[in-house]
């Protein structure tokens, strides 16, 4: 779908980027099943209705921790690296796009004054979830 990127390494996902442009006219999964992350926009017309629920408590292994980022407000230059932390390229998110980390490594430059709004599976134990390595760019 246009306005929604994959950044690869081969057959890799390291990220996606769902562009504040993407208004889809129906319900719409952009994730793959396998990720930990699921990511979809639900279409309801005026009046529609999600009956109301709970979720059952299901146990789920994971590993690693990927990351979404919601850019409330902004440009942020992001850099990607696969797991060898070997740049692979570099794209600019703004105002209103949605990015996935989903694998590899990644860094970032603000180049606006920015909010980022981050989910992800917490609760943040510090440092020690983090492997910092040197940035060339």
């Amino acid at each position: 779908m246009n306005g929604i990127e994959r950044i690869m390494d081969g057959d890799c996902i390291l990220s996606m980027i769902i562009r504040g442009s993407v208004s889809p006219t129906e319900t719409l999964f952009v994730t793959p099943n396998e990720f930990y992350q699921q990511a979809g926009f639900i279409v309801y017309p005026a009046g529609g209705r999600i009956p109301s629920h709970l979720h059952k408590p299901i146990q789920r292994q994971l590993v690693g921790t990927p990351e979404t980022l919601f850019v409330r407000k902004g440009k942020v230059e992001v850099r990607f690296f696969n797991d060898a932390k070997e740049f692979i390229s570099k794209t600019i998110i703004q105002t209103g796009d949605v990015l996935m980390l989903v694998s590899g490594g990644h860094g970032f430059t603000m180049l606006e004054d920015t909010i980022l709004l981050e989910i992800k599976q917490g609760p943040y134990t510090g440092l020690v979830e983090k492997e910092r390595f040197d940035d060339p760019s």
